[in-house]
């Protein structure tokens, strides 16, 4: 393999630890034995990096996202031919299409398809451009079964056209801390997360409300806010009289993290649907008990280390929350199979399976 084979488009990496920067650069610390040339315009200086125009990341809107699909359109094809290359590998589903360019994508959820919105760009191009880069890539990876499952039923992919490889946390900022077990004088449930529709949110509220103030609880929400959901929330909240028990952190820096899940009663994750669910993990690894939904992946990450719910049943998920803010050792079981469970999950491992599979291709 020469050392222009394999090409790793970083058009869509933000400085700020989203889920998918998280992803690409724990995994770039692995793939540096391919050898590859890194188009970003980001310094990697202990890898072969090639410059390419700033201004085109998420974070930069949607002028941000339209200079990106051109230059994977124009610029990138070009490129690929310019140094001989063989394989590009794009951390999510983007890449040049209707060209001559062998590529594998990345794919970490349909849920722009499974809960559409009328009119949104992502919406779109999940319906419009996406089938055409499934089609077209040599080979896809996804980062759960469920994900694979939805790559069949809405674009109909072969599954021998399919890697999963799990996700993985950082072992060195999430882990368990006794100092953090419940220390606090506060006892709360808390949600990690995007403030979205498909978050169920809602229904999280109702069956905090139904847990009732005797059980001297709180609900930390911990995540970005979204100017088209969280009003509605927050509405909520005064409509079931629960300011005074309800708290919306908006943004906590990552090294603070550890802490707040490490002192909470449980994470709250009754998400409608997930391509994996990362804080369940990063929760687990902290020692803190987990209440997620049994659908989609979610059930494939916390296997039997969590309370998994039907996260359209609200009695359910109130039941769940009350019988942890009161059974001391029912947390303390879970505490120790969450720990357990974590142990399975390494970025090494993802790395290295991410590894096996760009080798057959390059």
């Amino acid at each position: 393999m020469s050392d222009l084979s394999l090409l790793i488009n970083l058009s869509a990496l933000m400085q700020q630890p989203t889920g998918i920067s998280v992803y690409t650069r724990n995994l770039l610390t692995q793939l540096k034995t391919l050898e590859p040339v890194v188009l970003s315009s980001q310094p990697f200086p202990n890898l072969n990096s090639l410059p390419i125009p700033s201004g085109m990341s998420p974070e930069y809107g949607l002028k941000g996202h339209i200079r990106r699909l051109f230059w994977l359109q124009t610029s990138l094809p070009k490129t690929y031919q310019r140094l001989g290359s063989r394989l590009i590998f794009s951390p999510l589903p983007e890449a040049p299409i209707y060209t001559n360019c062998r590529f594998i994508v990345t794919v970490h959820d349909l849920i722009p398809l499974r809960f559409p919105r009328s009119g949104s760009p992502l919406t779109n191009y999940f319906r419009y451009v996406v089938p055409q880069i499934v089609k077209q890539a040599v080979h896809i990876i996804c980062d759960s079964n469920s994900t694979a499952c939805d790559l069949e039923q809405f674009y109909k992919i072969n599954r021998n056209k399919i890697t999963t490889i799990p996700l993985a946390y950082d072992q060195e900022n999430f882990n368990f801390r006794e100092q953090y077990s419940n220390q606090s004088a506060e006892r709360y449930f808390i949600y990690i997360g995007r403030q979205d529709a498909y978050k169920n949110l809602d229904r999280l509220l109702d069956a905090f409300a139904r847990v009732g103030p005797k059980t001297d609880t709180q609900l930390w929400f911990v995540g970005p806010q979204d100017k088209r959901y969280t009003p509605q929330l927050m509405t909520q909240v005064r409509e079931l009289d629960l300011e005074s028990r309800v708290r919306f952190l908006d943004y906590v820096a990552y090294a603070d993290l550890p802490k707040l899940l490490g002192d909470a009663l449980a994470l709250t994750f009754p998400s409608l649907w997930e391509g994996f669910g990362l804080p369940a993990l990063e929760s687990m690894a902290c020692g803190t008990p987990v209440i997620a939904s049994n659908l989609s992946s979610l059930p494939e990450v916390v296997g039997d280390a969590a309370v998994l719910i039907d996260p359209y049943n609200v009695d359910e998920l109130a039941d769940a929350m009350k019988t942890l803010a009161r059974d001391v050792q029912f947390r303390q079981a879970l505490r120790l199979k969450g720990l357990e469970q974590a142990h399975c999950f390494s970025w090494k491992k993802t790395g290295q399976q991410t590894v096996d599979v760009l080798k057959q291709f390059v």
